[in-house]
């Protein structure tokens, strides 16, 4: 590409002919932002990951039959490496900002979580010692591969406290310098039970589009209703404290604050998806009951075979034939402690 041809422009031209959007995920741990887009049609181009295992596990689910599946199994520091480095050894050579159209990221978040928060205190037996943990500042570098790779849009995920990081709402932050490098942004607080997943799980959600798509956007309507428990409502307040106290109470002022009020829950909706009808049809566990349990390591590639049974409920039967994870008839790593 010359570089007089701008790569916004470029990446939309090339989605047009009918090519399929390339998503790099930072901080990709073993794959879960990668499974959503990878099943929502996008082709997931590499990861960087610092852990081993994990690294490893994100190249088995999405690069398991790539010929330079080795190299994507390779754990990476995003501290130290650059974006251009990391796509010539995956076989992606030539101008970095041509490479990628989405760009997801999930900062670790034990320096953001109280739980996280709470074990850094006590390690280092100082009261702010979060603050001097050095994954609380990766989302800088995280913006660092925006500016390198200019993707269409931009997903980060994250735990609520973001919000509220020793008084700075990380997320604000965020949206400022991508409104810098020609994004519009927004970010909302989203739970996962609201969505047909079987978890009360509670996560920030911050997108960003380049302003070049002249795109409307909007986040997802829930599909499920549930009724939350009083923490979780309690930890949201504490969450966007810093937030209510720099608008006033008034979460949108102008362009200023890029923070959107999660969208509203119809009580018309279907219940939201139970534990039991996610794993009620798996073996029963007896042998601890029976004192038949031993101590000690567990092997994982025992097939267990399902329970008969008349119907499926449909996330259970979801799970049992997700491609590339199929087990119809037994189930491995059907083991507890």
């Amino acid at each position: 590409m010359s570089r007089n041809v701008d790569p916004i422009r470029w990446k939309l031209d090339r989605l047009r002919g009918g090519e399929v959007p390339r998503c790099w995920d930072v901080f990709g741990g073993c794959g879960g932002l990668s499974l959503g887009f990878h099943t929502a049609g996008f082709k997931i181009a590499g990861s960087v990951e610092l852990d081993a295992a994990a690294a490893a596990t994100h190249a088995h689910n999405f690069h398991r039959d790539d010929p330079r599946h080795a190299v994507h199994a390779q754990p990476r520091d995003i501290t130290t490496r650059e974006p251009a480095e990391l796509l010539a050894a995956l076989g992606i050579p030539g101008d970095p900002s041509c490479a990628v159209d989405v760009l997801l990221g999930g900062p670790p978040c034990q320096a953001y979580a109280r739980v996280g928060q709470a074990k850094l205190r006590e390690v280092a037996k100082h009261p702010t010692a979060f603050l001097q943990d050095s994954r609380g500042r990766l989302f800088e570098r995280y913006l660092h591969s925006v500016e390198a790779l200019r993707p269409l849009v931009v997903v980060m995920e994250n735990v609520p406290d973001v919000l509220n990081y020793g008084g700075q709402n990380i997320a604000e932050s965020v949206c400022e310098r991508l409104n810098e490098l020609g994004y519009d942004c927004a970010y909302t607080l989203l739970n996962a039970a609201f969505y047909g997943v079987p978890q009360l799980r509670e996560r920030l959600f911050l997108c960003g589009w380049s302003r070049q798509l002249g795109a409307i956007f909007e986040f997802p309507k829930p599909t499920h209703r549930a009724e939350l428990p009083i923490g979780y409502l309690n930890s949201r307040s504490v969450a966007l404290r810093t937030l209510r106290e720099a608008t006033g109470g008034l979460f949108r002022d102008g362009a200023r604050y890029h923070y959107v009020a999660p969208p509203p829950v119809s009580p018309q909706l279907p219940a939201a998806v139970s534990a039991r009808e996610a794993l009620g049809d798996l073996p029963a566990i007896t042998a601890h009951l029976a004192g038949e349990l031993t101590r000690g390591m567990r092997r994982l590639d025992e097939l267990v075979p399902y329970p008969a049974a008349d119907a499926l409920p449909p996330y259970a039967r979801l799970m049992r034939r997700w491609p590339g994870f199929a087990a119809t008839s037994a189930v491995r790593e059907h083991v507890i402690r």
